[in-house]
Parts: structure tokens; C-alpha cells; sequence
């Protein structure tokens, strides 16, 4: 039987270097909880190396955790990439990880923490997170798509780091069934300015660095059973 869920799929951690020093694990799932939400998604910048500890909790807690990463492109395009375990994200991210080049730089990017499941540090990641993949677009979302994951353009109504803002279109042949909004208010006028996005199911997420910028329950998804299957099926 189909059912109707609260979620929220693009949250940052502590892992981000943007991304307050309050948002661990536990902190992520405790407020999901508090407002009501069945399923997340932890999206860090070009990691996924908080995801284990958040599916652990979230297990515990009773809230799908779907494994993500927001991916930057070499055309500084942000992309949501979801998968159907930690081992495929994990996969991914090592994919990743040989086309992201730099060192971070903590006094001016901020800190990258990675935590476990009881928020103790486990190490501090000093991979440029904040910067370009060296892959394209289409490159990302055939890796991605490649490991049975799904890609959800990111912000699409933003003037910056957003696929519509920075290349003019979504390019017809991307196996692409989602894009997501970050103020749903908009998405009249977005369909108006843009009628290429009629075509696509529209998702709203928070984008959150700080905890109380999580979605409430304000953004449902029909799903055929509440879990990480169920969500991507819709994606």
C-alpha cells in the first residue's frame, strides 16, 4: 500500500566545511526526530564519510537514512547523488575522490570532521571538499546511475551552482527524473521561465548547514514502503 512521507534529502554535516560544527550525527537524527521527519538524507560536499554513522543512528531511531553525496562538477553544477547502501556511496566516493584535487585549508574553508555513530571525532578529512571534481555533468551522473544510484540536480532555482544557472538547460539525454527546489513558493514562476522542468518531478529540500534550518514536515513523497528502495524507486 502506498504511503505518504515527511523527508528531507540534503543535509550537510560537520563533514562540510560549511557546515556547523553542531551538525553530528546524533544532533542530525535527534532533530529529524523532533520534527517529525521520516527519512533524510546526509549529502556532504564530495564525501560521504559521515553516512555510516547517520544509517546506524537512524536505524536505531526509526528514520530512513538514504546514503548521498552532493557532488560539485568541474562546471560547478551541484548534483545529489543517492544510493541503495553504504557500500555503494562508499564506492562512489572513492570515484570521486581520484578526480578531487587540492588540500583544505581549515582557517579558511572550516573544518571537515568525521565522526562515529557516538559523535567522537574520528579523524578530519583533508581533501579539498569545497572545491570541482574534474568530471563533467554527464560524467557524474553515468557513475553515479553506473552503482543503481539516482541524481537529483541540485537548487535548480538558484543563480549559482545550480544546473539551470550555470549551463542554460538540463541536458536532454541525462537519465535524470528529479530536481529539487529550494523554495517550493517558486515553482510557478520556474516552470514559467523554464518550461524544460514540466517534465521532471520536483522535490524540496532544506540544504541544511544548521540544525534548525532541517525541513519540518513540509515536503511529502508517495512512496510504495517507507525505505531507502522505496524513495529511490520515486527518484
Amino acid at each position: 500500500m502506498a504511503m505518504n512521507i515527511a523527508l528531507d534529502l540534503h543535509i550537510h554535516s560537520a563533514l562540510s566545511p560549511c557546515g556547523d560544527s553542531d551538525m553530528t550525527p546524533n544532533n542530525i537524527v535527534n532533530m529529524a526526530r523532533l520534527k517529525g521527519l521520516d527519512a533524510i538524507a546526509v549529502t556532504d560536499h564530495n564525501s560521504a564519510e559521515n553516512v555510516e554513522a547517520v544509517m546506524k543512528l537512524g536505524y536505531e531511531k526509526g528514520i530512513v537514512v538514504l546514503p548521498g553525496m552532493e557532488v560539485q562538477s568541474r562546471e560547478e553544477v551541484h548534483l545529489l547523488c543517492y544510493f541503495a547502501c553504504l557500500g555503494r556511496v562508499l564506492d562512489f566516493q572513492e570515484r570521486i575522490y581520484v578526480h578531487l584535487e587540492g588540500k583544505n585549508r581549515p582557517d579558511f574553508f572550516g573544518e571537515q570532521v568525521i565522526m562515529d555513530e557516538k559523535d567522537s571525532i574520528t579523524g578530519h578529512s583533508d581533501r579539498l571538499l569545497i572545491g570541482s571534481v574534474g568530471l563533467s555533468v554527464e560524467r557524474i551522473v553515468n557513475m553515479a546511475i553506473g552503482l543503481g544510484g539516482r541524481v537529483v540536480p541540485a537548487h535548480v532555482d538558484k543563480k549559482t551552482y545550480s544546473i539551470i544557472s550555470n549551463l542554460g538547460f538540463i541536458p536532454p539525454d541525462l537519465d535524470i527524473k528529479s530536481v529539487e527546489v529550494s523554495r517550493p513558493g517558486n515553482t510557478a514562476g520556474l516552470l514559467r521561465q523554464h518550461s524544460q522542468l514540466k517534465g521532471y518531478r520536483m522535490i524540496h529540500s532544506s540544504d541544511a548547514h544548521r540544525l534548525e534550518d532541517m525541513l519540518e514536515r513540509e515536503f511529502f513523497m508517495e512512496v510504495k514502503e517507507k525505505s531507502v528502495l522505496g524513495i529511490l524507486e520515486q527518484l
